[in-house]
Order: C-alpha cells, then sequence, then structure tokens
C-alpha cells in the first residue's frame, strides 16, 4: 500500500508538467452595454474558450458558468481586504455565502486576493493582503479545498525596481513588508506569482526607444542580456525573466509565474494613434498565444509551459483615463469579433487579411549578399548570423550542399537568406548593414536550396540542413519531450501500481 500511495504522489507531482500552457481570457464587466452572462458564457464556449479570470464573485456569474466545465479564476476586490483580514469569520462566511452554492458545478480553480493593491495610492491594501489570503485559505482548509482551489493575489510589474537587462530584475525595496510574506504563502502553498504584463506601454511611453516589432513578438533582431548571454527577441520574455530573477535572487526559485493579463487596446487617444489600433492587437495577442501553447517558454527558462491571460472580452466604457482604458475587447457588445483570433494557436500567430495572404506580407523573395559589400563587412554579418543571429550554417560547411561557391559571397548569401526568412522576411531581416539585397529570383542552384517563406524546402538534400525560427522550434521540441515524458510517467505508474496490487 505504501508502495502505491508513493506511486500516485509521484505521477500527481510528475504530471504537473506534463500539460502545456493555458490561454485564458479576463471578463471584466466594467460597462454598461454587454451582454448577459448567461450570453457571455455562450460567447466564450463558441470561441473555445476554456480559462475566465473575472474580478469579483458575481452570483449571476457564477451560475451562468455552471455545468461548462470552463475553469474560473474568482477575485476578492481590493475593498474587501481589510474586512477579510482582520477576522477569519468574514472569510469564512464569504466562502460558504459566495462560493460554496456555486461550486462544484461552476469549476472554480484560482482565487485571487486583491488585484494591483501596490498600485493604489489612496488605500493602504496591500497591507491587508497576506492576512486576506491567509484567512481565504484557512476557509478553503476547513471544506476542504485548499488543493483544489489555489490562492494567490495578482500585481503589476511595478512591483520591481529594476526589470532590464532581465538578470538584473530585482524588487522594489519599499514593498518588502508586503512582498516576503506574500512570497512565502505563494512557495508554501505551491501557488502561482500572479502578474499582470504590458509590453504596449513600454512602447506608447518610449515609442523612440523601444521598437515595436519587438514588443509585437515581431522582430528580426535580438536584444543581448550582456550579463548572461541571453538573447531576447519579444519584450514580454524579457518582463517574465525580469521577474524570475528577482524571485531567484530572494532565494524564491520554485514559485512559478502566471500572467493573468496582457494584451493591446484597438483604439486610443491622440498620444497612443501610433500604437493602439486593431492591426497591433491582432497581432500581439495571436503572437501572445502561439508562444504559450508551444511552450517555447523564456531564454532562461525554455520550454517551460506559463498560463496567459488574454485582457480583454469586452471594451469597458465606464472605465476612466485616456481612450484605450476603454478599447481593450475582443469583442464588441453585440458579439462580434472586433478582430479575428484563434485561441488554439494552430494559425502558427500569424492573421490573414482579406486577400488571404499574411498581413505582414511575406512573399517570395529572398534574400542574398550585395556584391559591392566589402570582405570585413561580409565576414563580420555573416560570423553574427551564425552565431548570435541563431542561423544554423551546416549547410555552407564543407561536404554540404552550400559549400560550392568556397566564395564569402556565395556562403554569405545562403546564411542572410535563412536569417531573413526565419524572420519575417521584412527588410530589417534582410539589412546585415547594409550589405543585405532583397531579390525575386530564387538563388537556389543544384542541390543548394535557399528557403522561402515558412522555412519551406522540396529538396531532402538540404531540408536536414536548416532549422526554422530558433524559438518555434524550441516550442516544439519542449512540447514533443513533454507528451513523451508523460508517457513515460504513466506507463511507469501502471506498472508499479499492478506490482503493488500483486504485492
Amino acid at each position: 500500500m505504501e508502495k502505491l500511495i508513493f506511486s500516485i504522489s509521484l505521477l500527481l507531482l510528475l504530471l504537473d508538467g506534463c500539460y502545456g500552457g493555458k490561454v485564458g481570457v479576463c471578463y471584466g464587466r466594467s460597462a454598461d452595454d454587454l451582454p448577459t452572462p448567461a450570453k457571455v458564457v455562450q460567447l466564450i464556449k463558441q470561441h473555445n474558450i476554456k480559462y475566465v479570470r473575472i474580478y469579483d464573485y458575481n452570483s449571476q456569474v457564477l451560475k451562468a458558468f455552471a455545468n461548462t466545465s470552463i475553469e474560473l479564476m474568482i477575485g476578492v476586490p481590493n475593498s474587501d481586504l481589510k474586512p477579510f483580514s482582520q477576522f477569519q469569520s468574514n472569510a469564512d462566511t464569504w466562502l460558504k455565502n459566495s462560493v460554496l452554492p456555486y461550486y462544484p458545478t461552476t469549476k472554480i480553480t484560482y482565487i485571487t486576493v486583491g488585484a494591483e493593491s501596490t498600485d493604489d495610492p489612496h488605500t493602504n491594501a496591500s497591507s491587508f493582503v497576506v492576512p486576506a489570503m491567509q484567512n481565504v485559505l484557512t476557509a478553503l482548509k476547513k471544506v476542504g479545498l485548499s488543493r483544489r482551489i489555489k490562492v494567490s493575489t495578482t500585481l503589476s510589474l511595478g512591483v520591481l525596481s529594476r526589470s532590464f537587462p532581465p538578470s538584473a530584475g530585482a524588487f522594489n525595496s519599499s514593498y518588502a513588508y508586503f512582498l516576503r510574506p506574500m512570497l512565502e504563502f505563494l512557495a508554501e502553498n505551491q501557488s502561482p506569482f500572479m502578474v499582470d504584463l504590458y509590453p504596449y506601454y513600454a512602447y506608447r511611453d518610449s515609442p523612440n526607444n523601444v521598437s515595436l516589432d519587438y514588443v509585437l513578438f515581431e522582430s528580426s533582431s535580438e536584444v543581448i542580456d550582456p550579463n548572461t548571454g541571453l538573447l531576447y527577441k519579444n519584450m514580454f520574455d524579457a518582463q517574465v525573466d525580469a521577474l524570475y530573477y528577482a524571485l531567484t535572487a530572494l532565494n524564491f526559485r520554485t514559485i512559478k509565474i502566471m500572467v493573468t493579463e496582457t494584451g493591446w487596446p484597438t483604439k486610443g487617444s491622440p498620444k497612443e494613434k501610433g500604437a493602439a489600433s486593431p492591426d497591433n492587437a491582432e497581432t500581439y495577442n495571436s503572437n501572445i498565444i502561439r508562444h504559450t501553447v508551444t511552450n517555447q517558454g523564456t531564454p532562461s527558462k525554455p520550454g517551460e509551459a506559463m498560463d496567459v491571460y488574454i485582457f480583454s472580452l469586452f471594451n469597458e466604457n465606464r472605465k476612466t483615463g485616456l481612450d484605450s482604458e476603454r478599447n481593450w475587447g475582443l469583442f464588441y457588445p453585440d458579439q462580434t469579433s472586433v478582430y479575428q483570433l484563434d485561441f488554439t494557436g494552430k494559425n502558427g500567430g500569424f492573421r490573414s487579411n482579406s486577400s488571404g495572404g499574411n498581413s505582414r506580407g511575406r512573399s517570395e523573395s529572398w534574400c542574398i549578399a550585395s556584391s559591392k559589400a566589402s570582405e570585413i563587412e561580409l565576414r563580420g554579418a555573416l560570423d553574427w548570423a551564425c552565431g548570435p543571429g541563431n542561423v544554423d550554417c551546416t549547410a555552407i560547411q564543407p561536404s554540404q550542399p552550400c559549400f560550392q561557391p568556397d566564395t564569402l559571397v556565395s556562403h554569405a548569401s545562403f546564411v542572410f537568406n535563412s536569417y531573413f526568412q526565419q524572420n519575417g522576411g521584412t527588410d530589417v531581416a534582410c539589412s546585415f548593414g547594409g550589405v543585405g539585397v532583397k531579390v525575386n529570383k530564387d538563388p537556389s542552384y543544384d542541390k543548394c536550396v535557399y528557403i522561402t517563406a515558412g522555412g519551406n524546402n522540396t529538396k531532402a538534400t538540404n531540408a536536414s540542413a536548416l532549422n526554422s525560427s530558433a524559438s518555434t522550434s524550441r516550442g516544439n521540441e519542449s512540447l514533443v519531450w513533454n507528451l513523451s515524458l508523460c508517457l513515460v510517467i504513466l506507463l511507469l505508474f501502471s506498472l508499479q501500481t499492478t506490482n503493488s496490487q500483486a504485492l
């Protein structure tokens, strides 16, 4: 029996790593024109959304999600933190009257106690968070639900005093009174560190210093962390890793990060017009979904699954502030889509325009080295592409299909094109300091095949020498590895169970 119990415990522990990243949606209701909760649930089911975050515990909403199998994250608003922290009986009564009547018919899996409490300048909300979390957890323990419903709180990136380079990530010391006990609570109860991340704001507030492509997951270049040598192709990963390094600096290495809000607005005030648009929103959200479901992880934690919630289901016309605050919605109040989004991530993260092509403009073009470039320029660009640029340069090595002719221009042309195609086929991706040239004629020759958009080749002799985008490749490999690991675990568990029963 002891062996059987051990086997089950081991299975549950290991299976936690067998599931891919989950994509959810935030269902905010600060609006006076939204459809009824029942209609909202039908919309969510129609679009195959399986994870939803709400910001309170509205009874009509909880009822609407009954018998749907949609996993729900509910919230204790900041206004409830003080009474929840003062008396255990308040948390007990709340759980009894506002949660248990709907559970487990409504599948509640997380409770967020407070939301971005450190950003509230008018109250001392953050001082109440940890005691309130503890009382909510105690209430759950009393009814035997502390393992089924996880308790945490959501924070903004403002809890960091430094976020760049990622390896220098550090928490703001002014929040130490709150953060350390909160992190101890999360580590002890295996709850996630919940954070709301918005690369949009970094670009909006500093467009001259931050590349739009970098925040949209479309960058053809990389930002190097000088302390670790890790390469970052998007700001989201850099922000997540900054949090992981900050956690590590305080010796909290086992806490996992969950992104409880991220997204992009479709409309903004005059100062936001260069950033807030349906096109950018579609690009960002499509790419973050693909990034999540393929388990790409981050440069410091490649292949590690992380759950992400897109903000938000609807535009919320009662919110104050700039126009963007009211225009983050994926759907209009009439339940039509603001833009098309595939929550499965199976479309590779790229959206299609009305003509059926990719809206980022990938076309049948190639990138080659300029015959007018100097040897020093070509050598420098070639070395960079085969190194930090992550291009697989096997095909230009001796005895490989693209080694001949053994000239710098020929080798650089093949490598330039590989980088160009793997990084969006944009003008920037064919720059190489001015020594790259875009052409419309296929440079392929003999058995040396220059890949086209998407990295597709027709000749097997060269296909083995090339990689697709490095980040996508890592994500796919980790997904295959995870699935293989799960199969092995299940097999071992089955054998162990059989042996235990025989004993």
